[in-house]
């Protein structure tokens, strides 16, 4: 075997590199300076980060007789998620710093970055052997890190949920795969492409597919694959559940798109144009409808997060460079507008234990830049001009549109629809902090240097990449490489 290939592994070992240390420092250092892990692990993950956007990063190159590739597309998308778990890591430095957590701190930054280990695998594999080991990878740790808070009832049920779901759905991924194999006789995606555009479309193809989109829906939180959701959502500790709702649901839509449209994209008008459709019109709808019933904070914005995926879902449906570009766009927007609401709910949580919608009445008066961050957020989530948001969706509606079908404009304008809809239960999270007053609010208090730094990140993206939207157009030119 010859052991220099895993020099194309750049970003990977880099990873890897970044894990070791902070297990090292974990392990060795003293009791007094365990408690600077948090931040050793951020400074780490920084420079980690910084390198990700060297340009020797971004070479093309193979490995292990093509099963990994990488490029610039591959590189910039791992980029985005290095900058999110990087906000996520700061935002939980003071939850870390709880008696409770304390004790198993560097565990909870270990378990992240193996998770996102699994998630670059995912995204550079090139045979589905080496995707199913992305996979496990990323989704099993995630299961420890759902039930960190062991002390907590909610935590151990949301842990079995997302475990048993977590199986379930591989489990259908795998029969999926069982089908195709049977059909191509290989699993490498450009085997496996070209089979299916010289091949008839078959029975066993159709339910092959049916199962690979349902195996990664779970994933992605698309209905009706997403019932799991709420429930982790709100039972896992805030920090575990940002890195879900965020980076694990961005890392799942790209993997989607690279085996949509690498692997099955002869079969997109026969097949899984009609499936994702149904997907889409599903998910952004019922994402909306429940989240309007919601009272706390944390089920709220997990269905926000499974209507979100009905939009990103749209970026894939172009199957271009274009989508590709709005796609990238939409999850690096989507990190900075959710990570801010999440940064304000784990900063109320950790000071005072508030998780109800109902805490947020007046908070404008005791804690007014917590409460301006949140309506940023809210503004940018909801697609309001002139915040990031509205420019995410406009680019992915775009990339929608570039088909010219008319039944790509039926579900673009049902997406409109609904954006339209979820303007309402945004703005309740407004109205509460703003305008009601049936409840006290939270009391005054000052959130830890950790958080502010982390939420002033989120603000300066909502609004930087609303302003300078045309970062768009870098993330365009990468994606025609």
């Amino acid at each position: 075997m010859d052991y220099s290939q895993f020099l194309a592994m750049k970003q990977e070992i880099g990873l890897l590199v970044v894990f070791l240390l902070v297990f090292l420092y974990d392990t060795f250092a003293s009791a007094r300076a365990t408690g600077a892990t948090g931040w050793v692990a951020v400074g780490l993950f920084t420079i980690f980060t910084v390198f990700g956007f060297c340009p020797m990063v971004s070479e093309p190159s193979e490995a292990f007789a093509g099963m990994y590739s990488t490029n610039a597309v591959m590189a910039a998308i791992k980029n985005i998620l290095n900058v999110g778990t990087l906000i996520i890591m700061i935002q939980a430095i003071r939850w870390a710093k709880q008696d409770v957590v304390a004790i198993r701190r560097g565990e909870f930054y270990e378990l992240i970055l193996l998770t996102l280990f699994g998630m670059y695998l995912m995204i550079s594999s090139r045979h589905f052997l080496l995707f199913v080991i992305g996979l496990e990878t990323a989704s099993l740790p995630l299961a420890a890190m759902v039930a960190f808070d062991k002390h907590r009832y909610e935590s151990h049920e949301a842990a079995v949920k997302y475990i048993l779901t977590a199986v379930f759905s591989s489990a259908i991924f795998l029969m999926g795969l069982s089908f195709v194999y049977g059909l191509v006789g290989s699993l490498y995606f450009d085997r496996i492409g070209i089979a299916v555009a010289e091949s008839s479309m078959s029975l066993m193809l159709i339910v092959a597919l049916a199962f690979v989109i349902g195996g990664i829906g779970f994933k992605l939180s698309l209905v009706p694959f997403h019932l799991w959701t709420a429930d982790v959502y709100q039972g896992a500790p805030t920090p575990v559940t940002s890195y879900l709702s965020v980076i694990s649901k961005g890392a799942a839509a790209m993997a989607f798109l690279i085996v949509l449209c690498q692997v099955f994209a002869a079969a997109y008008a026969d097949v899984w144009e009609w499936m994702l459709y149904a997907l889409i019109i599903l998910t952004i709808t019922i994402g909306n409808l429940f989240a309007m019933r919601q009272k706390n904070m944390k089920r709220f914005l997990a269905f926000s997060s499974i209507s979100q995926a009905g939009y990103i879902m749209l970026g894939i449906m172009s199957c271009s460079e274009l989508g590709t570009a709005a796609l990238m766009f939409y999850v690096l927007v989507y990190i900075f507008s959710n990570l801010g609401a999440f940064g304000v709910i784990g900063a109320i949580e950790n000071n005072t234990g508030c998780v109800s919608m109902e805490d947020y009445n007046g908070l404008y008066r005791t804690n007014p830049r917590l409460a301006f961050t949140m309506m940023l957020a809210m503004f940018s989530l909801a697609g309001i001009p002139p915040f990031a948001g509205f420019f995410s969706k406009f680019f992915i509606f775009t990339s929608a549109l570039s088909q010219g079908s008319v039944a790509i404009y039926i579900l673009v304008l049902i997406a409109l629809i609904n954006t339209i809809i979820s303007l309402y239960y945004y703005l309740l999270v407004v109205k509460a902090m703003y305008i009601s007053t049936e409840q006290g609010p939270v009391p005054t208090f000052r959130s830890a240097g950790s958080e502010r730094f982390a939420l002033w990140i989120c603000v300066a993206g909502i609004i930087g990449l609303g302003i300078v939207s045309c970062f768009y157009n870098s993330l365009l030119s990468i994606a025609g490489v």
